[in-house]
């Protein structure tokens, strides 16, 4: 039986949509698919959407307005590169999504999203800390994560974003 491998899953509230979400997000990632959809009598917008998302178990409960999406709890996702990190924030973006900072949006069904690039956290994590509070500092100061400005201010050069 699909979702019951994982003993630990993330469960979204969602007040209708749930499996047009479902749908575009493994669409996003490899290792993504739907596994189970429920109906509660209502064919057009099922009540659970159970999926796999970049081999995370993830399920929508589409159950009502009593509760709404709040930055508290996102989906963080650590990207390869640049040309990835831009394509997942683009695409997460169109159809009525919303930036934040820091490498921080809100796509248009409310889900709060952190694209990550890989080389950022292994700059951050560096042992030349003063370095790796320069980068920390330039992140500070964007929308969509530059992964080239983080290194230029890991490495102590002036950039312009």
């Amino acid at each position: 039986m699909a979702g019951l491998e994982k003993k630990v899953r993330t469960c979204l509230w969602f007040s209708k949509g749930g499996v047009e979400a479902a749908t575009f997000y493994v669409s996003l990632l490899p290792d993504s698919r739907i596994d189970a959809v429920f109906e509660h009598g209502n064919a057009a917008d099922p009540m659970v959407v159970e999926f796999t998302l970049a081999g995370a178990p993830v399920m929508i409960l589409t159950a009502g307005p009593m509760y709404t999406m709040t930055p508290a709890v996102s989906i963080s996702v650590l990207t390869k590169d640049q040309a990835e990190t831009d394509a997942l924030w683009n695409a997460l973006l169109a159809g009525g999504g919303e930036e934040s900072r820091c490498g921080w949006l809100a796509d248009r069904f409310g889900v709060s999203w952190q694209i990550v690039p890989e080389q950022m956290v292994r700059r951050f994590h560096d042992a030349d800390q003063v370095a790796a509070a320069r980068a920390r500092e330039a992140m500070l100061t964007m929308r969509k994560i530059d992964i080239a400005a983080i290194e230029a201010a890991f490495a102590g050069q002036e950039t312009q974003t």
